[in-house]
């Protein structure tokens, strides 16, 4: 793993720092905003809610990893999150188009980066 992303990682667990960064995975580019665990934790918790029981029991479960991944924020970076994520492969327009999303991804799949977002304009 590349130590000066596990350190952006680590910054954006431990310090709720945020960078904009594009990822190379298995040829994909992936882009977005760094968040901290527990603040990937909490947006997919609240995105599940309002939903039927299952979704409201995942979302509880959700809520209490949030929790606890601040408490373990010092231990070993496994996983990127990244907010306002989108993934480009090939030419096509990105996935998705229009919204924009919450991604986690392997830190040890990440085969390259660098700083800023990329932005598809159609035209």
């Amino acid at each position: 793993m590349d130590d000066l992303l596990l350190t952006f990682v680590k910054a954006a667990n431990q310090h709720d720092f945020s960078l904009d960064i594009t990822l190379n995975v298995n040829g994909a580019l992936v882009t977005g905003t760094t968040v901290s665990a527990k603040k990937y934790l909490e947006a997919i918790s609240r995105s599940l809610e309002d939903g039927n029981d299952v979704s409201q029991s995942i979302s509880e479960k959700l809520s209490k990893a949030s929790q606890s991944a601040n408490e373990s924020s010092q231990g070993e970076v496994r996983f990127v999150h990244l907010k306002d994520a989108q993934v480009y492969n090939g030419d096509s327009l990105p996935t998705p188009s229009e919204e924009k999303f919450y991604w986690r991804g392997k830190a040890e799949e990440v085969d390259g980066f660098f700083l800023g977002k990329i932005d598809a304009k159609e035209g």
